[in-house]
């Protein structure tokens, strides 16, 4: 029906299918190997981190900088708060827009890397996807590949020193360094 009404619609949405069927069909067999490309450490740096403190931003003494701007209050804030509050994390950072990873569908930028005390958890170095839900209907395809790509980017360039996870609280975070 949507093919008489409007073909040119009908033609882009069913190219967007497919090309997505393509990408996960990739994404089952992708793999990462380390390189030499590296970030410029400039991208820590060159934006100006602005937000409003309350709002969209907290002030922050274990961060990379002094207020993390998070995108969402719930969550990203409460998440925030946790690492800040927590005696166990040494320094962390809500990551920039400009740090990704490249996958078949599309850069994917995940929220936090995290610096536990040494000799408090298993993990010291973990890098976070903080989701408000963690039920798989409630995450897109597009997401859920992206998210498959960066376990597997994460394992491959630390040898699996850098552990990567999806969480939706500190609680959850906490566990995963702690007993994995």
């Amino acid at each position: 029906m949507l093919f008489r009404v409007n073909p040119e619609e009908f033609i882009i949405k069913v190219a967007s299918i497919i090309n997505d069927c393509k990408a996960i069909a990739v994404i089952k067999r992708i793999t990462y190997s380390p390189t030499d490309q590296t970030f410029d450490t400039d991208l820590f740096t060159v934006d100006e981190v602005r937000g409003v403190v309350g709002d969209n931003a907290m002030e922050s003494e274990k961060s990379l900088y002094d207020l993390v701007v998070i995108d969402s209050k719930g969550t990203e804030m409460d998440f925030a708060k946790q690492l800040e509050s927590n005696t166990d994390v040494e320094v962390y950072t809500k990551l920039p827009r400009g740090f990704y990873i490249n996958t078949p569908m599309g850069q994917y930028n995940p929220d936090w890397a995290i610096v536990f005390r040494e000799g408090s958890v298993k993990h010291v170095y973990f890098i976070a996807e903080t989701k408000g839900s963690m039920r798989e209907v409630d995450l897109r395809e597009t997401e859920k590949s992206k998210i498959a790509c960066a376990r597997r980017h994460f394992a491959s360039l630390s040898n699996s020193a850098v552990k990567y996870d999806v969480v939706n609280s500190y609680n959850d975070l906490y566990n995963l360094v702690k007993n994995n």
